[in-house]
């Protein structure tokens, strides 16, 4: 009889660990899509306002790159204040 109950608890405390870690791991996955989202949001961006510096012929080509590195260094940062 009592050592029915001490398996029973036993059981219930697994049961709601697991539910728990599984619960952490969804959670880390969406962290991680929303993460991959906005890098790839920010690739495209990047492309953008190199297309758009090039056009306007503001900056040599060397300073357009410049300002895409930039451009997606500052999503490489959005990205790791999501994920982490």
């Amino acid at each position: 009889m009592k050592a029915s109950r001490i398996l029973a608890c036993i059981f219930a405390a697994l049961l709601l660990a697991s539910v728990d870690i599984s619960w952490a791991a969804t959670q880390r996955a969406e962290n991680r899509r929303e993460a991959r989202d906005v890098r790839q949001e920010t690739r495209q961006d990047a492309r953008q306002t190199k297309q758009d510096c090039r056009a306007a012929d503001m900056q040599s080509n060397a300073g357009c790159r410049q300002d895409k590195r930039q451009t997606k260094q500052q999503g490489r940062e959005r990205a790791r204040d999501i994920k982490y």
